[in-house]
């Protein structure tokens, strides 16, 4: 295990939160759920271990889908899941079909300009590659020149492309991408880690045995958070209370053991907040 630091998203986020705080006014979302009684949240379309699917009721459950149903609870309201897509997700959230989005979108400054967005992250996540076997692919440089598929309008292509030369194709979704790696049509598949991880040795493992992660380094980890609309301080400032207490209560530590989620992404987080020291200031967390 090695530390690692990721002060420029977390200062980030600290000042934008900072802002947030200043620029708050009364938003009528929360009022609005709770008048029709039901709360929205866009999650990923199943992809474990985030999101399973529930064979029975062909509902997508999970992890997020829990954290979700934390918030609706408070509320004292009923959850709706939303399956979102990374090519849907934004348009879904900017049209009101969906409250929040809570899925594995970490922060940018892109994404940041045309969302709004709880400050305090609930996860830190990197990109992993699934590579073939004997394919000399052996770290981030290596696909230099190669085709890397990712999810359509994820946070991995721009450093795919601008730092290490790889021609980056845009696809739905990761089963997708993995389609694309088994057929040729792609070097590598690059996505969040613990889904890559997943995939090479969740239930699907005896498919994959050709393939391996190209390296144990993640490509730019950085936080997720909760995204809501623009403007929303009331639900931006309950949502973050919620997270925050997600951390001092250990209940991200306790879904990361129910769901096979690696707790290594924050559990440095969690020990933070039981310590009152969970501020919004640069953490240090602890990698796999």
């Amino acid at each position: 295990m090695k530390s690692t630091r990721f002060p420029r998203a977390l200062c980030a986020l600290a000042l934008l939160a900072a802002g947030l705080a200043g620029a708050a006014h009364a938003d009528a979302t929360l009022d609005k759920i709770k008048q029709r009684g039901r709360l929205s949240v866009g999650v990923d379309a199943p992809e474990p271990p985030f999101g399973l699917l529930d064979t029975a009721t062909g509902k997508v459950g999970g992890f997020q889908t829990d954290l979700a149903r934390d918030i609706a609870k408070r509320l004292g309201v009923e959850l709706e899941v939303v399956p979102v897509h990374a090519s849907t997700r934004v348009q879904f959230l900017q049209a009101g079909k969906v409250d929040l989005l809570i899925a594995n979108i970490q922060w940018t400054q892109e994404r940041s300009e045309i969302l709004s967005f709880a400050p305090t992250p609930y996860n830190l996540v990197g990109g992993a590659a699934i590579v073939r076997k004997g394919s000399g692919i052996r770290k981030w440089e290596d696909l230099r020149g190669k085709v890397a598929c990712v999810s359509q309008g994820s946070n991995f292509a721009k450093p795919l492309q601008d730092t290490y030369g790889a021609v980056v194709k845009g696809l739905k979704g990761i089963p997708e991408s993995l389609l694309a790696l088994k057929g040729g049509t792609c070097a590598a598949s690059v996505h969040i880690q613990p889904a890559m991880l997943q995939t090479l040795t969740g239930a699907s493992a005896a498919e994959w045995t050709d393939f391996e992660l190209a390296t144990q380094d993640q490509l730019i980890p950085s936080p997720t958070v909760v995204w809501t609309r623009r403007n929303e301080a009331d639900t931006q400032a309950y949502v973050d209370q919620a997270i925050r207490d997600w951390h001092r209560s250990g209940l991200l530590v306790t879904l990361s053991k129910k769901y096979g989620v690696p707790d290594a992404y924050f559990v440095a987080a969690n020990q933070k907040a039981r310590q009152g020291q969970y501020d919004r200031a640069p953490l240090e967390v602890r990698a796999p």
